[in-house]
């Protein structure tokens, strides 16, 4: 999940990990492809807080080494692997 949070030009990135989902980040144009670590929240989930300027921007999730699309979110783009990226909008 993609979401914009109170504090200007923060976003925050959220993931239902599976249960053996330990090792969990995101990556994205925004952090060119670089894995930021996520935190495990008291619900379970995992949520890493990104500063974006506008723009559209392109992410998956890893988690154990597997790197994975949002499932929360229905919009992706074809990258050059064959497989989908994740698209999300900050404003």
């Amino acid at each position: 999940m993609f979401e914009k949070t109170a504090k200007k030009g923060s976003y925050r990135f959220c993931l239902q990990a599976p249960a053996n989902g330990s090792k969990v980040s995101v990556a994205g144009d925004f952090s060119a492809w670089q894995p930021l670590p996520m935190r495990k929240q008291k619900n379970g989930s995992f949520a890493s807080v990104v500063t974006l300027k506008p723009g559209t921007y392109e992410y998956k999730f890893i988690v154990n080494g597997e790197w994975l699309v949002d499932g929360d979110n229905s919009a992706y783009a074809l990258n050059p692997y064959g497989t989908a990226n994740s698209v999300a909008v900050a404003e």
